[in-house]
C-alpha cells in the first residue's frame, strides 16, 4: 500500500490515454441480477421505509471477482497520505476522478478501478440511483471519489456531507473479502435522527441529536449511499478500534478500505441539467452553514456573570461589590483573599515573586502552562472524587450532554448561579466546589489579573468530561474583536496521555512554571510532500487524542484567496486533479493549511512538512493538576481533538473565560521602521 502511482505517472513521456466509457454494458460488472426492475423495486421500498433518514444498504454490489482486482491494484499501487483534523483521522488517496488524465503507464496498472469507476458512473447505474433514491437525476460527467483507509484510531466525526453541487453520498466497501469484518472492530457509518426546534426569531431549525440511531458496519462489497439534504444527513464514522488484549491475531491488521464519493447534479449538455440549479443549492448550502453558526440551540449555553465578592450575603444569593469593569488590577490580594484562595489554591502561585514572574512570561508569551496548581491540601480527596465519577455506572444528573453533534459532545456541568447554591455544590463534591465558589470569586479575579496584568470582565466556567470512545469539540473562531482571555484547568486523573508529559512530569519546574509545548511531535515520517515514507505497523497508530489546541486562523485579507466555491478546503490532491472541488471525507469545509504569515488549517495540522508553519499556538495536553491560561485573539481556531478508545481514561478539565478589558496594546517601536 505504500508504492507511489504518482511516480510512474510523472516518469512517463506518453500522451495519457483517452479512454472511452463503455456506457451500455456496465450491467456485466454488478453483482447478477442488481439491474433487474424487481431489485430496483426492492430497494426502493427498503430506501423509502428507513430512517432516520432515507438511505439504502446494498450488498453485493459489485462482480466479486472485479472488485478483488479492484482491492489487490489499491493495494499494490496507490499510495495513502495520512491526513488528522479536528474532524477526522484517515489514510487518505488522490481524487480519483482525473483517472482519464493520467500517462499510459501509470494507468495501466489500474484497469479494474478504471472499470469500476466507469460502472459506477455509467448510464444504467446512475438511472438506478436515481430510481432506488429518488434524488432525481446525476451527472455522468461529473465523478468524484477517493479510497479512503481507517486503520486502528482512525475516525470521521459528525457532518451532513453538504457542499457543492452534491446530490448522492455513497461508500463501496473493500474489507478483506476472506477475513469478514466484525462489529466490534468498529469503522461503522452511522446515522443521526435530528429533531425541529424553534430558533428565537420564529424559524425552525433541524437539529441533529446528541447521539446515532442507526448502525451500518462494514462488509465486502457492500454499498451504502444516501441523499445529501442539508441539515439533515448527519452522520459519522465510528473509530476502528485497536486490538485488545486476548483478541485473537486474525483480524486482518483491521483495515477499513472503502471508495466513498459523490453523486452530483447534472451538468451543462446531460440530460436533466436545470440552468441555475447549482447555483441556487450553493446558496442553500451557504445558508445553511450559517445557520449552523448560530449557537442559540446549542447546549451548554455559557453564562458570563460578574465575579463574586466574598462578601456575598449567603442568605439571599445577592451580589455586593463592584460593577463590572472596575480596575481589579490596580487592587491588592487582600488577606481575606489569600486565605480564601489558599483553601484550594497551591501557596507558591501566591507569592509576590511567583505572581511577578508569571506576568512577565505571559507578556513575552500571551500563554502560560502551570503545574500543580491546586492545593496539596485537596488534591488526593479530588482525585478520588473524580475517579469515582468515571467509574459510575448510569447517569450522573449533575452532567448533561453537550450538543449538536456536528459542534461538539461531551459532559458538562455549569456553576451554581448563587453562592447557597454552590455551598450545596461543596458539599457534595470538590468539582463543583472549585466551579461554582473558587473560580466565580472576586479573589480569583483578582489573581488571574494579576498573573497577566490585564483588566478582565465578567466571567464564564464549565466543567467538562471527554468521554473516550465518544466525545470532542470541533475547531471554532474567536468572533470578538476584542481578545479574551481564556483557562483550562486540567484534572484528568488517568496517566499515559503523551510520552512527553509523562517525561516532563518527572523534571524538576522553575517556579511552578512550565513552558507549554506548541506543536506535538509528528508519528508519521513525512517527505518534502507531507506524504508518509513507508511508515510501520507502529508509527501508523495514533494517540489517544483529547489534546485541546489553538491554531491561527486565516487572514481577513485572505478571504479572496480560498473562500470560493471551486476551492478544496483541507484536503491533499494531486495536481492533475486541482480542478474538482470535492472534500473526499465528505468532513466538509475546513480551512486551509497556509504557510510563514498566513493562517492555518485544523484540517492538516499533522500532514504539514518540517519547513512548514503549520499554525499550532497552543496545545494543552490532558493531564492532572495543571492549569493554561491562553489570550486569544479575534480568528484563533480552539479544539478538543476526539478521545480515541484507545484513551488510559475520561479527560476531565474546567474551563473558563473574561473579556479583555481596555486593551490599548501599543504597537512595538520599530515594528514599520525600513
Amino acid at each position: 500500500m505504500k508504492r507511489k502511482i504518482e511516480e510512474d505517472a510523472g516518469a512517463a513521456n506518453g500522451s495519457p490515454v483517452k479512454v472511452a466509457r463503455a456506457i451500455g454494458s456496465a450491467g456485466q460488472d454488478f453483482h447478477e441480477g442488481l439491474l433487474e426492475d424487481s431489485t430496483i423495486s426492492k430497494y426502493r421500498d427498503s430506501y423509502a421505509a428507513s430512517g432516520p433518514y432515507k438511505h439504502a444498504v446494498v450488498q453485493p454490489l459489485i462482480s466479486d471477482s472485479l472488485l478483488r482486482s479492484v482491492r489487490q491494484e489499491i493495494i499494490d499501487n496507490i499510495h495513502f497520505t495520512p491526513k488528522e483534523t479536528d474532524i477526522y483521522r484517515i489514510f487518505q488517496s488522490g481524487d480519483l476522478a482525473n483517472l482519464d488524465g493520467l500517462p499510459e503507464a501509470a494507468l495501466s496498472k489500474l484497469p479494474s478501478l478504471l472499470r469500476l469507476r466507469d460502472a459506477l458512473y455509467s448510464a444504467e447505474f446512475r438511472s438506478w440511483i436515481s430510481t432506488v433514491s429518488g434524488a432525481g437525476p446525476v451527472s455522468g460527467k461529473k465523478t468524484d471519489m477517493a479510497i479512503n483507509v481507517y486503520k486502528p484510531g482512525c475516525h470521521l466525526l459528525c457532518h451532513d456531507d453538504v457542499i457543492g453541487s452534491r446530490r448522492v453520498s455513497y461508500i463501496l466497501y473493500l474489507t478483506d473479502p476472506d477475513t469478514p469484518w466484525q462489529s466490534k472492530w468498529g469503522g461503522a457509518l452511522r446515522l443521526y435522527p435530528t429533531t425541529l426546534k424553534d430558533s428565537a426569531d420564529g424559524r425552525k431549525l433541524r437539529v441533529p441529536d446528541a447521539h446515532w440511531t442507526k448502525v451500518i458496519p462494514p462488509a465486502w462489497n457492500q454499498l451504502s449511499f444516501f441523499a445529501v439534504q442539508p441539515g439533515e444527513s448527519f452522520h459519522d464514522v465510528e473509530e476502528v478500534y485497536r486490538r485488545a488484549g486476548g483478541d485473537p491475531e486474525a483480524d486482518g491488521g483491521r483495515v477499513r478500505m472503502a471508495i466513498s464519493g459523490w453523486f452530483h447534479i447534472p451538468q451543462e449538455g446531460e440530460e436533466g441539467f436545470e440552468a441555475g440549479l447549482e447555483e441556487k443549492l450553493a446558496e442553500q448550502s451557504s445558508l445553511q452553514q450559517l445557520q449552523a453558526k448560530n449557537d442559540a440551540l446549542d447546549l451548554p449555553q455559557i453564562r458570563f456573570v460578574e465575579p463574586r465578592p466574598l462578601t456575598t450575603d449567603k442568605s439571599t444569593g445577592q451580589k455586593s461589590g463592584k460593577d463590572d469593569g472596575d480596575d481589579d488590577v490596580d487592587e491588592e490580594l487582600t488577606q481575606q483573599d489569600l486565605e480564601f484562595l489558599l483553601k484550594y489554591m497551591s501557596p507558591h502561585y501566591l507569592t509576590p515573586d511567583t505572581v511577578e514572574e508569571l506576568a512577565e512570561l505571559f507578556a513575552e508569551e500571551s500563554s502560560l502552562q502551570l503545574a500543580n496548581i491546586l492545593s496539596p491540601k485537596i488534591i488526593t480527596q479530588l482525585e478520588s472524587q473524580i475517579m469515582q465519577l468515571e467509574h459510575l455506572e448510569g447517569h450522573d444528573e449533575r452532567w448533561s450532554t453537550a450538543s449538536p453533534p456536528h459542534k461538539h459532545r461531551y459532559l458538562y456541568t455549569l456553576p451554581a448561579s448563587t453562592s447557597s447554591e454552590s455551598d450545596v455544590a461543596a458539599s457534595q463534591d470538590l468539582l463543583g466546589d472549585i466551579l461554582g465558589n473558587l473560580l466565580p470569586s472576586q479573589s480569583f479575579h483578582k489573581w488571574l489579573s494579576f498573573v497577566t496584568d490585564i483588566k478582565l470582565g465578567v466571567v464564564s466556567n464549565l466543567g467538562r468530561r471527554f468521554r473516550k470512545g465518544l466525545d470532542y469539540t470541533l475547531a471554532t473562531a474567536h468572533d470578538d474583536n476584542d481578545m479574551q482571555l481564556e483557562w483550562c484547568i486540567n484534572l484528568t486523573p488517568s496517566k499515559g496521555w503523551s510520552k512527553e508529559v509523562e517525561e516532563e512530569d518527572g523534571e524538576p519546574e522553575t517556579n511552578g512554571n512550565r513552558e507549554s509545548s506548541s506543536k506535538t511531535k509528528n508519528d508519521d515520517q513525512v517527505n518534502d510532500r507531507g506524504e508518509t515514507e513507508g511508515p510501520s505497523t507502529e508509527d501508523d497508530e495514533s494517540g489517544p487524542g483529547g489534546y485541546e489546541m489553538y491554531m491561527a486562523g486565516e487572514d481577513a485579507d485572505d478571504d479572496d484567496d480560498d473562500d470560493d466555491a471551486g476551492s478544496d478546503h483541507g484536503v491533499t490532491i494531486p495536481a492533475n486533479a486541482a480542478q474538482t472541488s470535492s472534500s473526499t471525507t465528505g468532513g466538509g469545509h475546513r480551512r486551509v493549511l497556509k504557510t510563514k504569515s498566513k493562517g492555518a488549517d485544523p484540517a492538516i495540522y499533522k500532514a504539514a512538512a518540517e519547513d512548514e508553519d503549520d499554525g499550532i499556538l497552543f496545545m494543552n495536553q490532558a493531564s492532572w493538576n495543571t492549569m493554561s491560561l491562553v489570550l486569544r485573539d479575534k480568528g484563533t481556531l480552539r479544539f478538543v481533538k476526539y478521545v480515541s478508545q484507545n484513551a488510559p481514561g475520561d479527560r476531565w478539565d474546567i474551563v473558563g473565560a473574561a473579556p479583555v478589558l481596555n486593551n490599548d496594546d501599543e504597537e512595538s517601536e520599530g515594528e514599520d521602521d525600513e
